[in-house]
C-alpha cells in the first residue's frame, strides 16, 4: 500500500500555533506605535499652544507686567488649558516668561516653553 504525502494533525496545528503567535506579535507592536503616534500628536499640538501663548504675550503690547495668569485654547478638536509666568530678570529691560500647557485638567504639562521679551527702547 503506498503512502500518502501530506501534513498530519499535529503538524498543522503547531504551524497554526507559530502563525497565531506571530499575528499577536505583530498586533501588540501595531498597537504601540498607535500610542506612539498619539503621544507625539499631543505633544506637538501642545508645542503649538504655547508657541501662541507666548507670542500673544509679546504682540499685546507693552511690556508684560510680572505675575501669573491662565488661559485656555482650543486646538487639534482638544481643549488646552496653559499657565503664564512672567518673570523679572537680572536686565530691568527684559522679562522671563514661562508657558505651560496641559490637556484638559490634567496636571502634568504636555509642553513647556520659555521666552523673553523686552522693553521697547526709544
Amino acid at each position: 500500500m503506498s503512502r500518502r504525502r501530506g501534513f498530519t494533525l499535529i503538524e498543522v496545528l503547531i504551524a497554526l500555533a507559530v502563525v497565531a503567535l506571530a499575528l499577536l506579535a505583530l498586533t501588540r507592536a501595531a498597537a504601540l506605535q498607535v500610542r506612539s503616534f498619539d503621544g507625539l500628536r499631543e505633544r506637538t499640538l501642545a508645542g503649538w499652544v504655547a508657541a501662541n501663548a507666548l507670542e500673544e504675550t509679546r504682540l499685546a503690547g507693552g511690556f508684560p507686567p510680572t505675575g501669573r495668569s491662565e488661559g485656555h485654547a482650543r486646538l487639534g478638536d482638544r481643549d488646552w488649558r496653559w499657565t503664564r509666568e512672567v518673570k523679572a530678570t537680572s536686565d530691568a529691560g527684559i522679562r522671563r516668561i514661562d508657558i505651560r500647557v496641559f490637556v484638559g485638567e490634567e496636571d502634568e504639562p504636555s509642553a513647556t516653553l520659555s521666552g523673553f521679551a523686552g522693553q521697547v527702547l526709544q
